[in-house]
């Protein structure tokens, strides 16, 4: 790898001295994240190392400890053990780690993304407006997925980040926000929703040999019209062509509050003989892909990679297990922003993308003030890949 892959070159002085809290659920990622800006620090030649301005710049460990104990009751308080003063402070949560637990009245309590969420404030109350900045860094964007009414009904999402801002965050970084106009909430403050597109292209060519990137072997799926802009990104970084499915519903009858998908009804060119790349934010039950996948097959197509920056899996891995011994999946890719089961990490269809490094660079280069505008636009690291892999490099 390149040294500017490895190593970015950062000339700016730091805003303050670089801490991170790494929530209880988001530990294992905060520590990868925390051993690559150690690294890259202890490396990196500066003239000004041995200014002022740059004390407490080289450091075994960025990790700032903090913990949320909580009463019989339930109840809790945040607690942070080091000082915080004037330091540019990352907050790591991950929401969606239910194997968190915690007693409630003597009966174990397993943590909801609530509990999570409560617990990031209980932190930023903790820090009592002393770090210099507080950027949130919550891959899972809390309630992102309730963004819109439809009826009368709470916007959670909206509520969430107007009071995380309320509270002194001053960024707010997400990944892959389920609908990214929730910004629109806190207009005169950082959102960045980031998107790990090279990430995946990365981890399906490291680990499937013999793919040929161009649009007469492949394409790129959009399940739902809701997820096009991601489809038209990866089509477009990689010359494929794109189609996306739609929901036909039966609009007459309503099952568990919702009308009944009838169908999903297939827009683009033939899919025969092709591989395809289907792209999403999340696999919840999973129900969907599944569907859009059979779907594909039933057109003919020939490999299926399901790329999903979340895979929640709420209904368990067995009908993964099922559809891949079918032939109907090949692949499934899904990220470390949120919790796995160790079970998903041992299956044979099953690739994770490792998201650490990635967050290293994004935290390195905000604390020097520097722009990040390069990382999140991935094309050019994605235009390398894909030459490496074509010419039998990787």
């Amino acid at each position: 790898m390149g040294n500017r892959e490895e190593k970015r070159n950062l000339e700016t002085i730091p805003v303050g001295s670089l801490g991170i809290i790494a929530l209880e659920g988001c530990k294992p990622l905060g520590q990868k994240v925390d051993q690559y800006l150690v690294k890259w620090r202890a490396e990196r030649e500066s003239e000004h190392k041995d200014s002022l301005a740059f004390s407490g710049y080289q450091r075994d460990s960025y990790l700032l400890s903090a913990k949320v104990p909580r009463f019989g009751s339930g109840e809790a308080k945040g607690m942070i053990l080091e000082s915080v003063r004037g330091i540019d402070l990352y907050l790591l949560v991950d929401v969606c780690n239910y194997s968190l637990t915690y007693s409630l009245g003597g009966q174990e309590n397993h943590m909801s993304p609530d509990d999570h969420y409560q617990d990031l404030k209980r932190i930023i109350a903790a820090v009592g407006g002393k770090a210099r900045r507080i950027t949130v860094i919550m891959p899972f964007l809390y309630e992102s997925r309730q963004h819109k009414r439809t009826a009368r009904e709470s916007l959670d999402c909206a509520l969430a980040l107007q009071e995380l801002v309320r509270m002194g965050v001053d960024n707010i970084i997400t990944f892959d926000a389920h609908d990214p106009r929730v910004q629109n909430a806190i207009p005169l403050h950082g959102f960045e929703t980031v998107q790990p597109a090279y990430q995946f292209i990365k981890g399906l060519l490291k680990r499937v040999k013999e793919l040929k990137l161009d649009s007469d072997h492949m394409m790129v799926i959009s399940p739902d019209e809701g997820g096009m802009s991601r489809a038209i990104y990866i089509a477009n970084v990689l010359g494929l062509d794109m189609g996306m499915f739609y929901k036909r519903r039966d609009y007459t009858t309503i099952v568990n509050g919702h009308n009944p998908i009838v169908a999903h009804e297939f827009l683009g060119t033939s899919v025969e003989g092709k591989d395809m790349i289907v792209i999403d934010d999340m696999i919840s039950s999973g129900e969907s892909v599944l569907e859009v996948a059979a779907a594909l097959k039933a057109r003919k197509a020939n490999k299926i990679f399901v790329f999903a920056t979340f895979g929640l899996f709420t209904g368990g891995l067995d009908k993964f297990d099922k559809a891949y011994k079918a032939g109907t999946i090949d692949r499934i890719l899904t990220t470390n922003l949120i919790y796995q089961p160790p079970e998903l990490l041992e299956r044979e269809w099953y690739i994770n993308c490792d998201m650490s490094k990635y967050i290293a660079y994004i935290i390195d280069t905000l604390n020097h003030d520097s722009s990040i505008s390069d990382l999140l636009n991935p094309n050019e690291r994605i235009q390398n890949i894909v030459a490496k892999y074509k010419n039998g490099e990787l």
